[in-house]
């Protein structure tokens, strides 16, 4: 069973040095220590976030934006547990840690359309792809996204 806590300074730090490869290193992200200095990413005034562990392996982190009406949830797994099973179990606890926060808004995420694996971790935690897929500019770069919100329980 994993656990989760706010997520730390320190812990800001060594997801920033986490390491993808192939089609996933878009989601290498740049040193904590810029984030620092522009106020964005984990050190954004806004940032709500939460780490995962699993006994002392420190497995993954989410994040909560509110919005007016919902909450956009995002996760990370580290590079070394993905396709392990673990961003579902983080979604769901995700989703529950939300209502708690947050009653009454519903939940939805965006995620680039060639990420299949991501997809299919959201669709088996109750999320479907809402709408047509579109085009934006995030801090790592332009790409084509869904809208994928929580459908189910």
């Amino acid at each position: 069973m994993l656990r989760f806590h706010p997520m730390t300074e320190d812990e800001k730090y060594q997801i920033a040095d986490w390491k993808y490869a192939d089609e996933y290193a878009l989601y290498n992200t740049s040193p904590y220590e810029e984030d620092l200095k522009t106020q964005q990413g984990f050190a954004s005034p806004d940032f709500v976030g939460f780490s995962f562990y699993d006994g002392e392996a420190l497995i993954g982190f989410t994040t909560l934006y509110e919005e007016e009406k919902e909450v956009m949830v995002g996760i990370g797994v580290a590079p070394a547990f993905c396709s392990k099973g673990y961003g579902q179990e983080m979604i769901r606890m995700t989703c529950d840690l939300s209502g708690s926060l947050y009653p009454g808004k519903g939940l939805y995420l965006e995620v680039r359309t060639w990420n299949a694996r991501a997809i299919r971790c959201y669709e088996k935690a109750g999320f479907t792809i809402d709408g047509e897929a579109f085009t934006q500019t995030t801090g790592l770069g332009e790409g084509v996204f869904y809208r994928m919100v929580k459908t189910e329980s």
